[in-house]
């Protein structure tokens, strides 16, 4: 789930061999109480796929969180793991401020945003030292957080990222996963078309097609357009 993978290394694919996507699809956490878990996570909106049981010694909850290709399961007899020991889950947003309004009123606990002042420092606890408030500066991409739990303490973490690392999206494969989100991702192409036509001194005629390299290279963390 980390998102902090250095895209200097060597790719595993090997030249002229044919690989088979894998997708991490989804993440088992661990609960005590299966209701009460599933009333949490329904509350926040999150897509419910499944609820299986099988007598008194199995059962299977799975939720889709909006937007994501990647879901969570917990129930009874799915893991040995302890309950409240899965920390560090990552969720991706565009607007951290504005996911974390939204999780707040529909009555989740969530930290204050706020950028790491030390290495680390997203995965201590709320209120630790070296979580600085605020977002991070000029809200830099991979750099703003809040974070939240669950009703058995499983650890989340909003993470702002409005401009990929290089190699990690495919340029064909652009997507948005909500209006809203296709949206901020519009306002800061026009933003970043205003500056262009000011350096080129003149209205552009094919701002359609500069707003749709501008999106598609940020989305895949390519060089942007200027």
């Amino acid at each position: 789930m980390s998102s902090v993978q250095d895209r200097r290394e060597p790719s595993t694919d090997t030249p002229g061999r044919e690989t088979i996507d894998v997708k991490l699809e989804v993440v088992v956490i661990p609960v005590s109480d299966v209701d009460r878990a599933k009333d949490f996570y329904g509350r926040l909106g999150w897509r419910l796929d499944a609820n299986v049981a099988r007598g008194e010694d199995f059962r299977l909850v799975q939720f889709t969180p909006q937007g994501s290709d990647c879901s969570i399961q917990f129930g009874t007899n799915l893991t040995s793991a302890a309950p409240g020991s899965a920390q560090g889950l990552y969720l991706i947003v565009s607007d951290v401020e504005a996911a974390r309004g939204e999780l707040v009123a529909l009555g989740a606990e969530v930290s204050e945003v706020f950028h790491e002042g030390a290495g680390g420092a997203r995965f201590h606890p709320a209120g630790a030292s070296d979580r600085v408030t605020g977002p991070a500066p000029e809200h830099g991409s991979y750099g703003s957080f809040a974070s939240f739990d669950d009703p058995d303490g499983n650890g989340w973490l909003l993470q702002e990222v409005t401009t990929r690392l290089p190699g990690r999206v495919t340029p064909a494969a652009t997507s948005f996963a909500s209006a809203s989100e296709l949206s901020r991702a519009m306002q800061r192409a026009a933003a970043a078309h205003g500056e262009h036509e000011a350096r080129i001194g003149r209205a552009d005629p094919d701002w359609p097609d500069w707003y749709a390299e501008y999106m598609v290279r940020e989305q895949a963390g390519e060089e942007l357009p200027s």
